[in-house]
């Protein structure tokens, strides 16, 4: 696979520009919607192209946040029409749902913010797109924050790739260590919260145990039945 990754890589060196930025937008938008593209490699990789003059780096930063943008819209788009089926266990099976279940909480702890830190939350950004729009979350809104997400790790991307120079490969290794660090972070904050929702029920429980025991001791004691017999007149 690395060997056919450095095939490609020589393969767009020896491209004109134009050809440069189409295959750049093409990537851009495929690792949204086939995740284990090495998109963000390719990004670094024409950083390099743009710092030895061999492209523009603000046209490069610009086609990679658009590229990425709209395949984080197609994907929302997907979500959007699937809707519930996100979730279901009988449907899509391709779908991760324990992630996507996660992502749904995050939706509604953190809301857009989630969308606008996409990009940052490796391992997480089909799922993302596909779980925002499985909860109908404003399409305009959802546009202008995965863009804004988009273009600040774009940015950072290429730019580094740009500092480099020929150790831009760099790049990758880097990226593997910040996968490595979210994925642990995300596994730890999932873990605090289910702990923390469980401590909650566990201290509920017991209280309302507590208040239930208090008040039967506080109840004031019942009046003893009266018998038929005392209220028959004697017959004798």
């Amino acid at each position: 696979m690395a060997d056919v990754f450095s095939e490609a890589l020589n393969w767009a060196a020896a491209l004109s520009p134009f050809w440069v930025y189409l295959s750049l937008l093409a990537v851009s938008y495929g690792e949204n919607v086939v995740p284990f593209i090495p998109g963000d490699l390719y990004i670094a990789f024409c950083g390099y192209l743009a710092g030895i003059g061999q492209i523009n780096v603000v046209v490069a930063v610009v086609v990679a946040s658009v590229g990425g943008t709209l395949g984080f819209m197609t994907m929302y788009g997907l979500g959007y029409r699937a809707g519930a089926a996100v979730l279901d266990p009988q449907r899509l099976s391709w779908i991760p749902k324990q992630q996507a279940r996660r992502v749904e909480g995050w939706l509604q702890r953190y809301g857009y913010r989630i969308v606008a830190l996409n990009r940052f939350l490796s391992g997480a950004r089909s799922v993302i797109s596909l779980t925002v729009g499985m909860a109908r979350m404003s399409p305009t809104w959802v546009l202008v924050w995965s863009g804004l997400g988009a273009t600040v790790w774009t940015v950072l991307i290429v730019v580094a790739g740009y500092k480099l120079g020929a150790n831009w490969e760099v790049v990758g290794e880097l990226l593997a260590d910040y996968g490595r660090v979210v994925i642990t972070l995300m596994v730890a904050t999932a873990a605090f919260y289910l702990g923390r929702a469980w401590y909650r029920r566990r201290r509920r429980a017991a209280w309302q145990a507590t208040l239930g025991g208090q008040d039967e001791a506080n109840a004031p004691p019942k009046a003893a039945p009266v018998s038929d017999e005392a209220d028959t007149p004697d017959a004798h």
